[in-house]
């Protein structure tokens, strides 16, 4: 291959990277490993109860998990209007729980709901 045309398609694929870098960032994905990752992961149970399904889950069910017995009696089922409102302020949710963690700006608690509806 010429030279000229070897720096012509690195040029292009350099040019594309970004454009398809940017296209593959979930801000749900980012904001939730930054905000609930520590202590939450999708498939397993950490600090606190794995999050994959928890749309439609009843609180407090995970078998085996040791929820405090504020979330376990509370019969909330999570919606994303209630996931909201526990990242606003669990406490305010469910007094006596244990997630001392809020997610105070609204947009922020809305990408990770969303991001969570994704993973059922």
């Amino acid at each position: 291959m010429k030279p000229a045309l070897c720096l012509a398609l690195a040029g292009l694929a350099v040019l594309a990277a970004p454009a398809r870098a940017a296209d593959d960032v979930d801000p749900g994905r980012a904001l939730y490993e930054a905000r609930c990752g520590g202590c939450h992961a999708l498939a397993a149970d950490r600090v606190g109860p794995r999050h994959a399904g928890v749309l439609g889950r009843k609180a407090g069910s995970i078998a085996g998990f040791a929820y405090s017995p504020a979330l376990a009696r509370s019969q909330i089922v999570w919606t994303e209007e209630s996931l909201e409102r526990w990242l606003r302020d669990p406490e305010a949710l469910v007094p006596g729980q244990r997630m001392n963690f809020r997610v105070g700006d609204a947009d922020e608690r809305r990408r990770i709901v969303e991001y969570l509806s994704r993973n059922r």
